[in-house]
């Protein structure tokens, strides 16, 4: 469906179930299942689909070994579950991945053995495969770049690992396939409230052309990540903040540091966190930090200690360390952590689970929580929505609901650049065949083709170079300086598709340029 459409249906529909604000991995999660319920739904969100966090995550969908550590035994076994189910409802943009963590004491290789068979039997029936001790020279075979001196052996477990802005993409299609409407550059500036202050819509604005739209509904969902007091004070200017936004940084490296397929996990780095290097798209992702910070921003940049933190600690496992100038990408996002209890309370120790919370005004609020359990978070949101709206009572559908471009990978190469596509690829090479230098590349060094571009604006709401080279590409993460040569080129094809002008592509050309500087050290 075009976004000419969708707009038609805000315009139209006098009436909704569900509003969700919000476009990120729990809006889009709670707008499919709403939808899939066959609840009236709407979803607006101010930038792109996945601009925030949900597009800067580690690429793992994990149980989480550390919150085992902290005894959050609950919210590791529902991430097991959950991953399971991901990994069979998406498995175009999933696989499992096999990590090791190398020892240097015989004392850690018995504690994280120990440890991995709980966590395989906190997985249960969804387990993605058995951990197991394995000796030093199976830790070389397996991690061939791996510091050797002191060497004890290791233990090698598994977990799922994906693509986040793909995902949260592929999920606001299948959320629009079964009937919600879902847009992108949709800003909310106000609450629609009755006369017994009562939210009961939106006030949003299309930030594509500056047209106003009120839409309103049985309940309005705040679904906005590390936004989410923006809107709580916008319902009620002296709501208290219930988020502190917590910055997770990432590099991007050649494979030639961690050559093999297998991930590197270090359980225990200097500030007592976990660092994991992971193969991704070809490349080879390095992360992450728990750094707080005091506001939310759209595109947080990396501080120069993080970096500094994600080099030193590499450097200590890895024969050859990487450098700054090994640095093909360095990307950070902002985790919603509940606001700090206390004042020293340090960012690991706060839990993960997520929260809903429903204001005097009647507003539903979801924060906290993390991109694995984001099916079930919009479960119980949307359980609580309804109670909240006085709804006729719908079941849940969506744990064994197939993702937009569900297509088992038996034809793609693990790393191939392009496998995220899934079942639409057939569809692309179709277009790429009907018009003019279709299976033209972008970069010489990628495999993205002009038909992808055009593919981008057509069917997946793409309607800035950002939009395509950030997230339906994702070669900003990648490799920022091949991003920025891009740039020209991308505008050049959307501005044909889009009927713009010179000075659109001019505007769109630097204005991408200068994001992408965020993305370089």
């Amino acid at each position: 469906m075009k976004r000419e459409e969708l707009i038609q249906q805000l315009r139209e529909v006098s009436q909704w179930d569900i509003i969700i604000i919000g476009g990120g991995a729990t809006g889009l999660g709670s707008a499919m299942d709403a939808a899939s319920r066959g609840y009236k739904t709407l979803l607006v969100e101010q930038a792109d689909f996945a601009k925030g966090t949900s597009s800067k995550a580690t690429k793992l969908v994990h149980g989480g070994v550390r919150y085992m550590a902290q005894g959050d035994l609950g919210l590791v076994k529902e991430a097991c579950h959950e991953r399971g189910l991901l990994l069979k409802n998406a498995p175009h943009l999933t696989k499992n991945e096999t990590f090791v963590i190398p020892n240097y004491s015989l004392f850690d290789n018995l504690k994280y053995t120990i440890g991995l068979k709980f966590y395989d039997f906190l997985a249960g029936k969804l387990s993605l495969g058995k951990s197991k001790y394995i000796n030093k020279k199976e830790v070389i075979e397996d991690l061939p770049t791996i510091r050797q001196k002191g060497l004890r052996g290791g233990v090698v477990y598994h977990d799922g690992q994906f693509d986040d802005a793909r995902l949260a993409l592929n999920i606001a299609q299948t959320a629009i396939e079964n009937g919600a409407t879902v847009l992108n550059y949709t800003k909310v500036i106000g609450l629609l409230k009755d006369n017994e202050k009562k939210v009961k819509g939106i006030v949003v604005k299309d930030t594509e052309t500056g047209i106003e739209y009120n839409a309103t509904g049985a309940v309005v969902i705040n679904a906005t990540g590390v936004y989410v007091d923006n809107i709580l004070q916008m319902d009620n200017p002296n709501a208290r903040h219930i988020v502190r936004p917590s910055q997770g940084v990432h590099i991007v490296i050649d494979r030639s540091f961690l050559p093999g397929k297998n991930a590197l996990m270090i359980p225990k780095t200097d500030d007592g966190r976990v660092l994991f290097a992971v193969p991704w798209h070809g490349k080879l992702v390095i992360g992450t930090t728990d750094t707080l910070r005091d506001h939310p921003e759209l595109e947080p940049k990396a501080l120069d200690e993080e970096v500094d933190f994600i080099l030193q600690t590499a450097a200590k496992y890895l024969i050859k360390p990487p450098t700054k100038k090994d640095v093909l990408a360095v990307f950070a996002g902002l985790r919603p952590l509940a606001a700090p209890e206390k004042e020293n309370e340090s960012t690991k120790e706060i839990s993960r689970s997520h929260k809903i919370i429903v204001s005097d005004s009647g507003l539903v609020t979801i924060t906290g929580g993390k991109w694995t359990t984001f099916r079930k978070m919009a479960e119980d949101t949307i359980d609580r929505a309804i109670h909240v709206g006085n709804i006729d009572l719908k079941a849940c559908v969506t744990e064994s609901m197939k993702i937009h471009g569900y297509l088992q990978n038996d034809r793609l190469d693990e790393q191939s650049l392009t496998g995220f596509y899934g079942s639409d690829l057939e569809k692309i090479e179709k277009l790429a065949d009907s018009i003019s230098d279709g299976k033209e590349f972008i970069h010489p060094k990628y495999p993205f083709t002009k038909a992808m571009v055009i593919w981008a604006i057509r069917h997946e709401y793409a309607l800035h170079v950002e939009d395509v080279l950030s997230r339906r590409f994702r070669l900003l993460f990648l490799d920022a300086n091949a991003a920025i040569e891009a740039g020209p080129k991308i505008a050049a094809i959307m501005a044909k598709e889009l009927n713009k002008d010179e000075n659109w592509i001019k505007a769109e050309s630097e204005a991408f340029a200068s994001l992408a500087k965020i993305y370089l050290l």
